[in-house]
Order: C-alpha cells, then structure tokens, then sequence
C-alpha cells in the first residue's frame, strides 16, 4: 500500500532494477511489506525547475507509516546515487492517505 510515483528528466537504463530497489528502500522506510509497494516511474520527461539541468519530483503516499523529516534524506540520496540527480534538484511529496480512501482487491483498507 505505500506507493512512490518518480518522475524525472533523466532516462534511467534499468527501469525494472531501479523500480525493485527503490520498492526495497521505501518498505523499509514505513515497515511495511514488499509485497505491497507498489512503484512507477516516468523517465526522460520534460521538467523545468528553474532551468532545464536534470532534477526529479517524487510522491509517496501510504496509509500512516510516513515520517517525512527522516525518510527525506535517504530517498534523496538514492535518487542521487542511482540516476545522479544532486538533492537539490529533487522534490519530494509525502501524503498520509486515509484507510477508508485506499482500496486494493476490491475494498478499502478502512
């Protein structure tokens, strides 16, 4: 149930390594099983943050689990490492999503 959605002007060559990893890091992050991140990317997409140099904007959603403050610097830091974006050319939206508002097989959380 968290979720992370990347967006980012750079083309990531293994999309399908990045997206395990990066599930890997953000179950972690919340405590929450694996199996249930789900993650998506959009690379090689046009994004002007004040100029056109290669930055990022991630969203992470889940129901409670966030910590913001902490889980900030290690997905920054990931996102440099693996596709070289430096950490301030990212953005990153967290949302604590209610139970009732998340469904997944056929009914909602809460």
């Amino acid at each position: 149930m968290p979720y992370i959605n990347v967006s980012t002007s750079v083309k990531v060559n293994d999309k399908e390594k990045f997206l395990e990893e990066i599930s890997n890091l953000i179950s972690s992050l919340t405590n929450k099983s694996r199996r249930f991140v789900m993650a998506k990317i959009d690379d090689d997409c046009q994004i002007y943050f004040n100029n056109e140099t290669p930055s990022c904007f991630l969203e992470v959603k889940s129901i409670g689990s966030l910590n913001p403050s902490e889980m900030a610097k290690p997905i920054s830091d990931f996102i440099y490492e693996k596709v070289g974006i430096p950490i301030d050319r990212i953005y990153i939206s967290f949302e604590d999503v209610p139970a009732s508002l998340w469904a997944w097989n056929g009914k909602t959380f809460g």
